[in-house]
């Protein structure tokens, strides 16, 4: 079936048309690791999930990159705070970053690329941009000239004032005010032994180009998608467009998308401002962090979303009826199916919605008018659901596992007596115990935490 996109570059909903039949490549803007990632963050890491989800759904060959951000001014900054290197300080927030993924149920990317893993190649772009004289040397570094670039600002929709030449170090800066952005910055004292040899300066690189080289090392020149939270479109994609097209001298991205933002109680959510929740901080509200997924499932990912407790929580009481539900189907044997004239074909349908820019809330709502319909029986709907699962990563199929492995009352009750015979140093009464327990069909092993078994 044929994917739909809501293109950020042309503003309209287009036909998907991969540069190499049956595969896509997706370049992901992963996490800046000076910080344990907010809840808006761990949004965007959701959208990209689904979207690579919906791909393999496809049937389609998914190459996905996404890089980790552990050299830039808020990385080198907070590790002069901490008092710590720059790799130990992001390597600390990189673990915590894949936990949280791992929790939250979000496929590992293909690719992972450190930005540091990759200096050579932003030197080698920012070496070509040097060449062709629209890059420029100052006192603190390197330099892009936007005004020679002629369509800067295509992705944002922002007019370009010719006559701009005012020159940014700092990776961040105002919004819709386009200036000069660094490409290199020559070594300071600030920076301590954060540096790297350069022919034209020792220095270290600005944000933006790094994942311009990272992307095209990785995807090459162009890309089918690029991805991230609409915060980014300018200045950072909008600057990825501006160097990698000069250097390449191609197309960079055929198909850009973009989540937006989640507020906080109906405030923007954002780590400057001390506003904003982990989430280790909604789990210990009560918030499971499948129940948090199934949450933002509710929602399209181009749709702005208000976080609150009120309304997480009112989501997970959803989503263990889903899963109450799905547990309950395993148990029906006979049942009174109702003929139906009109019977849905839930598997075409659900195929419609999800391609369809990734619409999730519409797919959601199918989930439930299957669950309804009297006219499928459990056997098919527990079938569909498993397949759906596939790109809600809901995580229904762990609770198959967890059924098939339960292990009986009674064994339990025999284990922990051993365990207690074990401490009492009555050895005869618990090897009889084991006998009991594996003439059941179990094995039990110690452990340092007591013991764990599992069926023979």
């Amino acid at each position: 079936m044929v994917i739909k996109i809501y293109n950020t570059l042309t503003g309209q909903k287009e036909e998907f048309k991969p540069l190499k039949e049956g595969s896509v490549g997706i370049y992901n803007c992963g996490p800046t690791v000076y910080d344990t990632a907010h809840i808006g963050n761990l949004r965007t890491m959701i959208m990209y999930d689904i979207i690579r989800r919906v791909f393999e759904y496809e049937n389609y060959h998914v190459n996905q990159v996404m890089n980790i951000t552990d050299i830039d001014d808020k990385t080198i900054n907070k590790s002069k705070i901490e008092k710590i290197s720059l790799e130990k300080l992001t390597r600390h927030y990189e673990t915590i970053f894949l936990s949280n993924i791992h929790s939250l149920n979000i496929l590992t990317p293909n690719r992972l690329l450190r930005a540091t893993e990759h200096i050579k190649e932003m030197i080698e772009m920012i070496s070509v941009l040097l060449e062709k004289e629209i890059a420029y040397n100052t006192k603190d570094g390197i330099y892009f000239s936007i005004g020679l670039f002629k369509e800067y600002g295509k992705l944002a929709k922002i007019n370009l004032n010719d006559e701009v030449r005012e020159r940014i170090s700092n990776d961040e800066y105002e919004k819709e005010n386009p200036r000069d952005f660094a490409l290199w910055k020559f070594y300071s004292e600030e920076d301590g032994e954060v540096v790297y040899e350069a022919a034209f300066g020792k220095g270290r690189p600005g944000w933006h180009i790094e994942c311009s080289a990272m992307a095209t090392w990785a995807l090459g020149p162009t890309i089918d998608i690029h991805t991230g939270g609409s915060d980014l479109i300018f200045p950072h994609h909008t600057n990825e467009i501006a160097q990698s097209e000069v250097a390449t001298q191609k197309p960079f991205v055929n198909y850009w998308i973009h989540g937006a933002f989640m507020n906080i109680n109906d405030a923007k959510m954002a780590k400057s401002k001390g506003n904003f929740l982990k989430l280790i901080d909604i789990e210990e509200a009560g918030v499971s962090a499948l129940a948090f997924r199934y949450w933002l499932l509710t929602s399209h990912y181009r749709t702005p979303v208000n976080f609150t407790l009120e309304a997480v929580k009112s989501a997970q009481i959803a989503f263990i009826r889903l899963i109450e539900t799905f547990v309950r189907l395993q148990e029906v044997e006979h049942e009174h199916i109702h003929a139906h004239a009109d019977k849905i074909d839930y598997k075409k349908e659900f195929k419609t919605r999800i391609t369809n820019d990734f619409d999730m809330p519409g797919a959601i709502a199918l989930t439930w008018d299957l669950i309804k319909d009297h006219s499928v029986e459990a056997k098919e709907k527990i079938a569909l659901l498993l397949d759906f699962d596939k790109v809600f990563g809901l995580g229904l199929n762990a609770v198959l596992d967890i059924q098939k492995d339960e292990i009986p009352a009674e064994i339990t009750v025999l284990a922990e007596a051993r365990e207690d015979a074990r401490k009492a140093r009555e050895f005869e009464k618990a090897d009889a115990l084991r006998a009991e327990i594996e003439n059941r069909g179990y094995e039990i092993k110690d452990v340092a935490k007591g013991f764990e078994f599992k069926k023979k």
